[in-house]
């Protein structure tokens, strides 16, 4: 029996909040998605009441899993702040702790077992083109004869069903572990495979990082020798979250030449700096447009100042990529260039930058002082 919003709430009408009042008439529920066996939602309260709400969010978690139909549930608790309600006065400068940083390269960080490196591909803002240059890296590290996998952590945007052409919905492995999607030799994961196409995700930051730490840690994942992550835009929690608790061997910055774009570029170097992942480089996508017809060149938003910044910001800059029709088609009806027109241009610049990444990542490997662990195509 296929499992659908009604029957979890009619579920839940059995859990009390602290009150004794049943969940679903809190006003405390996120909005509730059901889809494939799968249930997500979440539980906001003030933060106050976290505490006694913890066995609350337990309950409801061991109600809904115990549900006929459903294969796993994640059920997060958000706390937020009452509007009004004063806040603790900031301690003197010289008192604050120090801004978070990562842990120190291949200490205290859990891996994902049987992937030898991680690697996340962010730009500052959205609207760059970073889906569809994570996707064609990924087949270009592919092309070269890497074991690759790729994770869609854009949670609320989520691209990859489209740009992989990818309908079917993840089998489970036991009924615990999800088996991600294979195509065109990747190994595939993303919450769209989960969820209907337009379904919002109206969700808090825990119960993100609930579902990305889900995606990687209670995924098949096998053998692989790198993991692209195409990671959501911006520098906020998610980002944070992801980049300090797990191993990322590095990432790569997308970007596109003109200035609105590179300030957001500048904040992604700098939050992957400060947490201490390696930048393994600087993308300028949409660099030019080349006239299908006539062949003549126009930049259109200005050429060069992704390169111009990866040198002032000092950064590898790995490459442009031009803004053009094919590449734009093929990604619209989830056919990427470099894995269905492998020989053309357009696939030779992925793979260009592919192997730019990978030299990086052997050097990466190598600075590290845990193990090494070596790529070889």
């Amino acid at each position: 029996m296929a499992v659908t919003k009604e029957h979890v709430l009619a579920a839940l009408e059995g859990v009390e909040s602290p009150r004794g009042v049943p969940l679903p008439t809190t006003g405390t529920l996120s909005e509730v998605v059901a889809g494939d066996g799968k249930v997500f939602f979440s539980i906001t309260v003030d933060a106050a009441d976290v505490k006694g709400w913890e066995p609350v969010r337990k309950r409801a978690e061991e109600i809904v899993r115990a549900l006929p139909g459903v294969r796993s549930a994640l059920v997060a608790l958000t706390a937020e702040r009452k509007a009004g309600a004063p806040s603790a006065r900031p301690p003197p400068q010289s008192a604050r702790p120090a801004p978070p940083r990562g842990a120190p390269r291949g200490e205290s960080i859990q891996g994902v077992p049987g992937v030898d490196a991680i690697i996340a591909v962010a730009s500052g803002k959205g609207g760059v083109g970073k889906s569809t240059t994570a996707v064609n890296l990924a087949l270009g590290l592919s092309a070269l004869g890497l074991k690759v996998g790729i994770l869609d952590a854009d949670i609320y945007g989520p691209s990859l069903p489209k740009l992989l052409a990818i309908t079917e919905r993840p089998q489970t492995i036991g009924g615990t572990r999800l088996k991600p999607i294979t195509r065109y030799g990747l190994t595939v994961m993303s919450i769209g495979f989960l969820i209907d196409e337009e379904t919002p995700m109206i969700w808090r930051g825990p119960m993100v990082i609930s579902a990305l730490t889900q995606m990687l840690r209670e995924v098949e994942w096998g053998t692989l020798d790198v993991m692209v992550v195409d990671m959501p835009p911006g520098t906020g929690d998610a980002q944070l979250t992801m980049a300090q608790q797990v191993p990322l061997r590095g990432a790569v910055i997308v970007s596109t030449p003109q200035d609105l774009a590179l300030i957001d570029a500048r904040r992604g170097v700098s939050m992957f700096k400060r947490v201490n992942v390696p930048v393994l480089g600087v993308v300028e996508n949409m660099s030019y447009f080349l006239c299908p017809h006539c062949g003549t060149r126009s930049d259109i938003f200005g050429h060069g100042g992704a390169r111009h910044e990866a040198e002032r910001l000092g950064v590898p800059f790995l490459g442009e990529i031009p803004l053009h029709m094919a590449i734009r088609e093929k990604s619209d009806a989830g056919l990427p260039v470099v894995a269905t027109e492998p020989d053309g241009p357009h696939a030779q610049i992925y793979r260009d930058i592919a192997g730019k990444v990978r030299e990086q990542l052997r050097g990466a490997s190598a600075g590290r002082a845990a193990p090494k662990i070596v790529i070889e195509a």
